[in-house]
């Protein structure tokens, strides 16, 4: 019974301890103003034992009753939460799956933002990692997955968004932010999954990122901002891996132009 309300929130408590209380007291009312019209013109003492019948009756049953179903009705919306939340998660990582990532990019790129509408999009592929799941087994590969996601998420700030694209790829996005800010980002990622303790046998092994940039200052869809990430992580690879490579995102269209 109690796992259904660990991911209860004090707004739901509230929900259940108003409804309760004005359920109780809607009761109450009504049976007042039902025994003053139903029983009118009895004697005084007769008169007396109807109303406290009104607000006795009430207070015994009411409260159960609402609290029970208030409860049920948040033990619904927990259900759903959980279920929004599986939906829109990588299950390994923990951080949002693909289509999800792509809709909350979709949703700012559309309405902007605050910060206005600029940005960048990371795409952060793990070097070499075919070589994991052969050496240590994909168990271990998997492993590394979630100490990926992990270092990536200490890095990033409050309203940052991270997902994982598929396999071994994850996508960071970070809106309002400048080259200077995303480079340094993407290198702060980069060297923070150098340092993470991976010991699959017990003695340490170093990860690595390759890390591709494009960064936005005007109207962009998600797909072609991906194209252009994507681009830029593929001369990060060719270029040796365990490096970060950020464009902007209007120069790489030139260059894609040209070539």
């Amino acid at each position: 019974m109690l796992e259904r309300f660990k991911q209860t929130t004090a707004r739901d408590w509230l929900f259940v301890i108003g409804w309760t209380a004005l359920g109780t007291l809607g009761c109450m009312l009504f049976g007042l103003i039902y025994m003053r019209a139903a029983f009118f013109g009895l004697e005084p003492r007769a008169m007396q034992q109807a109303f406290i019948s009104a607000i006795v009756m009430p207070l015994l049953v009411a409260p159960p009753f609402f609290l029970f179903m208030t409860l049920k009705i948040v033990s619904l919306r927990c259900a759903n939460r959980r279920l929004s939340r599986d939906a829109s998660t990588d299950s390994l990582t923990d951080v949002l799956n693909r289509g999800a990532f792509a809709r909350e990019i979709d949703r700012f790129l559309e309405v902007g933002s605050p910060c206005g509408q600029r940005g960048a999009l990371l795409v952060i592929d793990a070097d070499n990692f075919k070589s994991i799941n052969d050496r240590f087994g994909h168990h271990h590969g998997d492993e590394a997955l979630t100490i990926i996601a992990r270092s990536i998420r200490a890095i990033l700030r409050s309203g940052d968004l991270v997902g994982r694209l598929g396999g071994e790829e994850f996508g960071v996005f970070l809106p309002g932010v400048d080259m200077d800010t995303a480079t340094s980002l993407a290198e702060r990622i980069r060297k923070a999954i150098n340092l993470a303790v991976f010991a699959p046998t017990g003695q340490a092994s170093q990860l690595s990122v390759s890390v591709g940039g494009a960064v936005f200052e005007t109207g962009i869809g998600f797909t072609d901002l991906f194209r252009q990430a994507d681009l830029s992580l593929y001369q990060a690879k060719r270029f040796g891996r365990n490096r970060v490579e950020v464009v902007a995102a209007a120069a790489l269209q030139r260059q894609v132009a040209i070539a």
